[in-house]
């Protein structure tokens, strides 16, 4: 019997379900958080420096190293990416599924595709941009039941 994994993503959570056969219920295995993909980059750039800061000589200097709030975000979600992909890559490693069904909000997605590795990618089966990982179990469930079958 096949195993097809689910992910349902957005910047935020992952969340991955394996299910045995078609007449078989989801079963979450696995839910990652990342609270930087919600948008809120206060913790984020707490450390950087000040638009003004002392320089070495004791003077004041304008500083560089002001980064937009977009930027940041969206470098904590490419990581969250990578760090999503990377279990998916080393669960295909060890043969722990069989297909794979992505979908997740299309910003999303598209980074999952680039931090994927080509063996993981050919075991993708559907590709849906939307994001339902809010979604409780059932009804995401209900969900892939029908729109992917």
């Amino acid at each position: 019997m096949q195993t097809t994994w689910i992910l349902a993503a957005d910047s935020s959570r992952a969340r991955i379900f394996e299910v045995h056969g078609q007449k078989d219920h989801l079963r979450e295995i696995h839910d990652f958080a990342n609270p930087a993909g919600r948008g809120n980059t206060q913790q984020i750039e707490s450390d950087r420096r000040g638009r003004f800061f002392a320089t070495p000589e004791g003077t004041h200097g304008e500083g560089d190293t002001y980064q937009p709030r977009v930027e940041a975000v969206e470098h904590e979600t490419d990581l969250f990416s990578k760090e999503v992909s990377d279990f998916l890559d080393q669960a295909c490693n060890e043969h722990r599924y069989d297909k794979l069904c992505l979908i997740a909000y299309p910003k999303f997605l598209g980074m999952m595709r680039k931090n994927m590795s080509k063996a993981t990618q050919q075991l993708v089966e559907d590709e849906v941009p939307k994001d339902i990982s809010w979604k409780d179990t059932r009804e995401i469930e209900d969900y892939v039941r029908n729109k992917l079958h």
